[in-house]
Parts: structure tokens; sequence; C-alpha cells
């Protein structure tokens, strides 16, 4: 299979590769195996619907959850 890849995606899955310690080929093959995996998306689903169900719950007892640090690089980019 050849997949065409403009250059910010062809970097950004070099740099998470890397960061996972593997080649891009492989690192493709595990993102690709992962989204074919019916069970990964019967998980993500339940999640989001407990997530929806129980969230309030959650917040109610610990509080907002946490806003997401700001990607690197966003503080260069907004400068």
């Amino acid at each position: 299979m050849n997949v065409r890849l403009d250059d910010a995606v062809h970097e950004a899955l070099e740099q998470r590769a890397e960061a996972a310690g593997m080649s891009l080929p492989d690192y493709a093959r595990k993102v690709l195996a992962e989204e074919a995996d019916e069970r990964r998306e019967r998980f993500l689903t339940a999640a989001a619907h407990f997530a929806q169900a129980w969230g309030p719950a959650f917040e109610a007892e610990f509080g907002p959850y946490p806003a997401p640090a700001p990607a690197r690089g966003a503080a260069a980019d907004a400068a």
C-alpha cells in the first residue's frame, strides 16, 4: 500500500515514531492496525458514553478537568 502525505503530516508522524522508538513504517503499521481493530472502536464509543453519562458527577466530586497545555511552539506562533 502506498500512502501520500503532505510534508506536515509526514514530519509529525516521523516525530511520533521517533518518540515511540520505532521506524516510521513500523509506527504506521501499528497505528493502522489499531485503527482497524473493532475492539478499539467499541472501547472509544463506550468511553465517550461513560464520560457523557458520568462526567457531571466526576466534575461535582473532583472539580473541572484541567485545560490541556498549549501545544509546543504555540507560544512562539502567537508572538
